[in-house]
Parts: structure tokens; sequence; C-alpha cells
């Protein structure tokens, strides 16, 4: 079916490509339908998506052989916009992690050329009312709560500009590999603009109030390794090796007992968020459910009898 002439466009389409389970599709065909229907600026070839493997040559990700805990790689394509964000783009991000299939145990979002992302595109900012801004800046808030509260856990893979929107986008994944490239910005501030989609309240839980503020009142810029001290990235890796470790951590992460990846998601931010009774309550709760899953007691017998393998200190 072409999904050129399908109001369905882009489900149908990832559908079709999971369904099929091929190495990558390019969404040239679901770009064309939705500019024709919507007027939305995503062109052809702007989001690359596909479900990968579990190998990495140096050159290509070699398609895993099993489906089961496949990793579902996301790749921004607007290299000469530094993967700036527009509207069409951000439904584009959407529907993927709406529509993830269920093979895939991790997923991997990453910038193709020189960036990570720049942020939003100010050349197509468009000048709204208060009422059309709140729903503009909700839209940005389903989009990438899609990848933060979605099936499965998130590995950003960093380098180059991770700036405005684009470390938005970056702080609703899980886990972040930084490259040594790498440089965090909020020009917000000094631009006379706010942050519209998560940022505000995102950002502070990675690095704190005050330093979110400093950067929108000063335009301070973070260097990679300044950054991964603070609290942007978990892993600072060096330069042009981002990605390979991001397929790496999403391939392990995929191994784990999806039950307890849901609930590392899920749970543990709204159990930091509670009062501590309430946490301790809620914690119990979600353990005990994690423990019953058949797979969890699986996985406990096979250690219980030698065949998984210990914690080993790490080299």
């Amino acid at each position: 079916m072409n999904a050129v002439h399908n109001p369905m466009g882009l489900k149908l389409a990832l559908a079709l490509s999971w369904l099929s389970r091929a190495r990558g599709v390019n969404l040239q065909s679901v770009v064309a339908d939705r500019v024709h229907t919507d007027s939305r600026s995503l062109r052809a070839g702007d989001l690359f998506v596909a479900l990968r493997g579990e190998r990495f040559d140096g050159n290509q990700f070699i398609a895993q052989a099993k489906a089961q805990g496949a990793v579902a790689v996301v790749r921004l394509c607007r290299p000469a916009k530094r993967n700036a964000l527009n509207d069409g783009l951000i439904e584009a991000l959407r529907d993927v992690f709406q529509n993830l299939p269920p093979e895939a145990g991790a997923a991997v979002v990453h910038g193709e050329g020189d960036h990570f992302c720049a942020g939003l595109d100010l050349s197509e900012l468009k000048e709204r009312d208060a009422g059309e801004g709140i729903h503009h800046s909700r839209s940005w808030h389903v989009a990438l709560n899609a990848i933060e509260q979605g099936r499965v856990p998130v590995v950003a893979a960093l380098h180059g500009a991770v700036v405005g929107g684009g470390l938005e986008l970056a702080s609703a994944s899980h886990i972040r590999v930084a490259e040594e490239s790498t440089f965090y910005a909020l020009p917000e501030g000094t631009r006379g603009i706010f942050v519209g989609g998560g940022g505000s309240v995102r950002i502070p839980k990675l690095i704190g109030a005050a330093s979110m503020t400093d950067m929108m009142l000063t335009g301070r810029v973070y260097n990679a390794q300044d950054g991964e001290r603070l609290g942007f990235a978990q892993y600072l890796v060096p330069a042009g090796t981002a990605l390979q470790k991001a397929i790496e951590l999403a391939t392990r992460i995929a191994t784990n007992a999806p039950l307890t990846n849901f609930a590392l998601m899920h749970a543990l931010p709204r159990i930091a968020e509670q009062p501590a009774d309430h946490g301790f309550f809620t914690e119990a709760l979600i353990s005990s459910i994690a423990q019953s899953a058949p797979e969890a007691k699986a996985r406990v017998r096979a250690f219980l009898e030698g065949k998984a393998a210990k914690v080993q200190k790490a080299g």
C-alpha cells in the first residue's frame, strides 16, 4: 500500500516496516503524505528508523538474528540544519515511539552529521497567540513523553550541539552517552523565549534548578567534560564512539526482564518524588510485582543453580 495516499500515513508505514522486519526504513513516502495532508515541514529523509541488531563491525550495524530484544535505532537526518526540530519532525518522533514494535527491547536516538540536535528550527518559528502557544508546547510534551514514558528504555548518543530543544530531547531519554565534542546550552533566555518541550521539568532533575537558571540567564555553555560532571550525561566517550556505546548499552538493557525495565522507567521517577513513607510503600508493591513474574523467577533460579554470571569488579 502506498503511504502517500493513505491518511494513516506514518503509523501504517511503521507497522508495515516493523512487520517486515526491514533492516531500515526511510520514511520518504510517509513524509510525502504528511506534507501533502497536513502541510507540515517534515521532508523526505528527515527521519530514519531501523530495527537493528546487537553487533557493530566498525562500519555498520548487523541485523540481529533473533528479533526478540532487538534495538530500535532512530536517527535525526537534518545535518544541514544541525538536526533542528520542526513540527513535522516532532510529530514523527511521537509516532515512532508510540508505535515501537513488540520485538524492540530498547531504543537509541542519535543525530546525523556533526551535531545531535541544535534545538528548535527558528527559521520556521511562527507567531502565535498565547492559546496557540500553549497547544504547540503541549504537542512537544506529548512527543517527548512518548520517549520518556514509553514502553522501552531509550539511550541517546550525543555529539556536537545539544542545544535548546535538543537538550530537551536528550533529557527525555533514560541514558545519555556523550562524545568529547558535545556541548550543552539553553539559549532561549537570551532569545526572548522560554523552554517549551518539557525542559523546565526534566533538566533541573539532571543538573538542578540553579544551574539551569544560570544557563538561561547568562547563555552559559557547558563542554562534554563539565556536562558529564554536572549530570547531563552518564557516559563520556571518545569522538566517533557514542553511537556504538549507545547500541552496546541498549543491547544489554534489552536483555533485562521487560517488567523490571518498565518499573525503572515508570516507577522509580515517581518514587523519587514521593514522600518517604509513600515511596517505601510503592517500592514494596513494585518489588512484589516484578519478582512474581515468571521470567524473574527463572532468572533467580538460574543464579541459584550457578547458571548465571556473578557480579564482578569493574576492570
